[in-house]
């Protein structure tokens, strides 16, 4: 095979190599590949020489431009927070009312809100903030210790049965386990409980049934309850005529409550949350649309 044997087609010299008939051609490398090569080499020459590029020990080459990317952040965050200066010096001076007939500030809450609930509520209480059975939802007309900003803002400060000496703190009985009530009682007043919530129960149920639970339920549920079962926010109480259980309105849900009791625990945010974050979250979950009872 010749060695200077040039293609008749390309002009190209070949290489010599050759499979199954093919001929490998000595093509050369385009002239734009160079090109782009020396404009890289340039650019980096550039760059190392402009801008922070080379460790020097515990020191670097800070460029003749002087960008630092360290000081450029602390700019950014400098002005960032001197924008939330603005508002959230407002926030914090305004009362709850005033808070909410402000549409600009209302817009800067929900924003704000919505990330502070996710980063720290979201967890139990779902993305959505419709709860999980153990766990209440927050849009809900149903709240355990009231439901304006002001009280949500202090239960979120001291948590429910948590480590703060002024938690909030209740607890459920086990009327069952504990010998409070019989079961033939447990089963009563499950049903009369039930009843005054679900239409169907209360049709479907003997009323002698229902005669005895209601006693039950006088002598010993209430008193936090109430007499009609409508429950006592002071006390964190639950209504148990609406449609909202935490752990559940059916049959089996409702005996284990009666029968083993209840103990929810929220944890206190006061000491990582700010009294502004703790405002601003309890703006936004009374903002939340609310289920119909």
């Amino acid at each position: 095979m010749a060695v200077e044997e040039r293609d008749p087609h390309t002009g190209y010299l070949t290489t010599g190599h050759e499979w199954s008939g093919i001929k490998e051609l000595n093509t050369p490398v385009p002239r734009a590949v160079y090109l782009f090569l020396i404009a890289t080499a340039l650019f980096s020459v550039g760059y190392w020489i402009l801008m922070p590029a080379w460790p020097i020990g515990v020191t670097f080459t800070k460029g003749l431009l002087g960008i630092d990317q360290r000081t450029s952040l602390e700019a950014d965050l400098r002005e960032t927070a001197a924008e939330r200066k603005v508002w959230s010096d407002q926030i914090e001076a305004k009362s709850y009312d005033d808070i909410r007939k402000d549409p600009k500030l209302m817009r800067i809450v929900r924003q704000t809100g919505q990330t502070l609930f996710r980063d720290n509520c979201a967890a139990c209480h779902g993305s959505t903030a419709q709860g999980s059975k153990g766990y209440p939802s927050l849009t809900t007309a149903s709240w355990l210790w009231g439901g304006d900003p002001a009280t949500v803002a202090e239960t979120i400060r001291v948590g429910i049965n948590s480590s703060h000496k002024d938690s909030r703190a209740s607890q459920m009985m086990a009327f069952g386990r504990d010998g409070i009530l019989k079961p033939k009682e447990v089963d009563d007043v499950v049903d009369y409980v039930r009843s005054l919530s679900d239409l169907e129960v209360a049709q479907n149920t003997p009323a002698p049934r229902l005669d005895a639970g209601k006693a039950v339920f006088a002598a010993n549920c209430a008193a936090c309850h109430g007499d009609d079962g409508k429950g006592k926010t002071e006390m964190g109480a639950p209504d148990l005529t609406d449609h909202f259980w935490i752990y559940g309105g059916d049959l089996q849900s409702v005996s284990s409550t009666v029968w083993s009791g209840r103990q929810g625990k929220m944890p206190t945010w006061e000491e990582r949350l700010s009294a502004l974050d703790r405002k601003i979250l309890a703006l936004y979950l009374t903002d939340l649309p609310r289920a119909a009872r």
